[in-house]
């Protein structure tokens, strides 16, 4: 519905400006905190559930490998007394 008033057709255009231009604003707020909270997290030293997972089962590894170790010091201690 257009109006006669130049007047308010006016102020309707500002007021659709202004709606678009806040619009804008808020897109580009979002944008920015977003990639903010990127390179907060980025600084962190995370590791992937790969890495560690990987890491988990070398530890695991020597784990076992020095239980192994232990025995078989055990062992040859026995053998020497």
């Amino acid at each position: 519905m257009q109006s006669k008033n130049p007047l308010i057709s006016d102020f309707a255009k500002l007021a659709n400006s202004a709606a678009g231009t806040f619009a804008g604003m808020t897109r580009e707020a979002r944008e920015s905190a977003r990639e903010r909270m990127k390179e907060a997290l980025g600084g962190m030293d995370f590791v992937s559930r790969e890495e560690f997972e990987t890491v988990k089962l070398m530890a695991a590894r020597a784990r076992e490998e020095n239980e192994a170790l232990k025995e078989r010091i055990a062992e040859l201690e026995s053998k020497l007394t």
